[in-house]
């Protein structure tokens, strides 16, 4: 087989790029460990930015995106048994962000590739980036029993934090750089109407919660637990008592309660790779940096590396412009650390540390105090909530 594009991963990242890629032109092959069912069954991420929501329009797969999904131009912050609205809009010249799930984007992607008959190869088995330093790169792997070659120009690893792509590259090539949380993430999914219009984060002494929703009639809440915290502990009555604690009070008493489609606890973690590719190999999304997911960065941060990605390669096949090639990691680092660092100040602000001395919590409430009175301060949130802007190839 030979293709110019490769793609490891049919997770939203890899279909993207591929997607974008097909519709210049440039050939590609997506290989994918898990079947399709199974990416399909993944709960993530709902909150899109601005620049993802437009460069799926750009992709071609914004048709139900844009007649189903919500958008939302402000988002709250509750501390105090107060809650403080961030006009996203108002403060960013217009900019909102699109409440649509990313099994639905998978789904809009998956459909839209099948359309054009471009190939991916789903249950594959032991695949492995050979000559990734050469001018002739190439993948093995296993379908059906079967060992088969994939040749390419180029490889993009969009496997995710567990996958080959990154192992790939020899230790002593990369640098990582990594902070991991005392604390997760119980999520709980249900087919009620959501509590709110917008979300809400809450900031709270026995821990952060977040109001969310995917749909008018489906709602994600969060609450913070402990790391030794097991799913099978948490009934449903005991996370809707907690949730309730952690809300302000009109939010408490306006809460529609129901049972759970799904419970799970998510650690959270801070993680960069340096640099982002390794010869002909690109790094793209969870495989190169994982975020904690309090300010919605982590689908995002993905298409912001597909987008750097995507027009490198354009501007490499249809312009001849192959020293852009070697810019990928620059250019998508740059945006990655920005994203970083409002996910970590977010996790910081919002969440209870189990060592947290009472100088520290005082310090949360006068930061929230000062947020909540000043202009400066919500358009910051404002700004790196919606997205800020792709970084330029020059």
């Amino acid at each position: 087989m030979k293709t110019q594009v490769a793609i490891i991963g049919a997770g939203p990242s890899g279909l993207l790029l591929g997607q974008l890629l097909a519709r210049q032109g440039i050939d590609n092959v997506i290989l994918e460990r898990r079947s399709g069912e199974y990416v399909l069954s993944r709960i993530r991420a709902g909150v899109l930015e601005q620049g993802m929501v437009d460069l799926l329009r750009e992709a071609g797969v914004a048709e139900r995106m844009d007649a189903e999904g919500m958008v939302h131009d402000g988002v709250e912050l509750a501390f105090d048994n107060r809650r403080v609205r961030v006009d996203l809009a108002g403060l960013t010249g217009g900019k909102t962000v699109m409440v649509y799930g990313q099994t639905e984007v998978t789904r809009d992607l998956m459909e839209a590739r099948q359309a054009i008959g471009a190939t991916t190869l789903y249950e594959v088995d032991d695949v492995q980036p050979h000559g990734l330093q050469s001018e002739t790169p190439y993948v093995t792997f296993e379908k059906d029993g079967e060992t088969h070659r994939l040749d390419c120009d180029y490889v993009a690893g969009c496997d995710g934090f567990h996958g080959i792509s990154r192992q790939s590259i020899p230790a002593d090539r990369i640098k990582t750089f990594e902070r991991v949380y005392p604390f997760g993430w119980l999520g709980l999914l249900a087919d009620t109407p959501p509590v709110a219009d917008e979300l809400i984060y809450a900031r709270h002494d026995r821990g952060f919660a977040l109001c969310s929703m995917r749909s008018a009639t489906r709602s994600r809440y969060y609450v913070q637990v402990g790391l030794d915290e097991k799913v099978e502990d948490w009934s449903d009555a005991r996370f809707w008592e907690e949730l309730k604690r952690r809300v302000p009070e009109d939010v408490a008493d306006s809460l529609v309660t129901g049972p759970s489609i799904e419970k799970s606890i998510a650690p959270l973690r801070s993680f960069v790779v340096e640099p982002m590719q390794y010869g002909r190999l690109f790094l793209v999304g969870d495989a190169a940096h994982i975020v904690p997911p309090t300010g919605a960065k982590g689908l995002n941060l993905a298409a912001s590396d597909v987008n750097a990605l995507y027009r490198v390669l354009v501007a490499a096949y249809r312009e001849g412009r192959t020293e852009l090639i070697s810019r990928y990691s620059e250019v998508a680092l740059k945006r990655i650390w920005k994203a970083e660092r409002f996910s970590w100040w977010m996790t910081s602000l919002l969440h209870k540390f189990s060592d947290q001395e009472d100088f520290a919590t005082r310090m949360q409430q006068a930061e929230l105090d000062y947020l909540a009175s000043s202009t400066a301060g919500l358009t910051t949130i404002a700004e790196n909530y919606v997205g800020l802007p792709y970084e330029p190839l020059r």
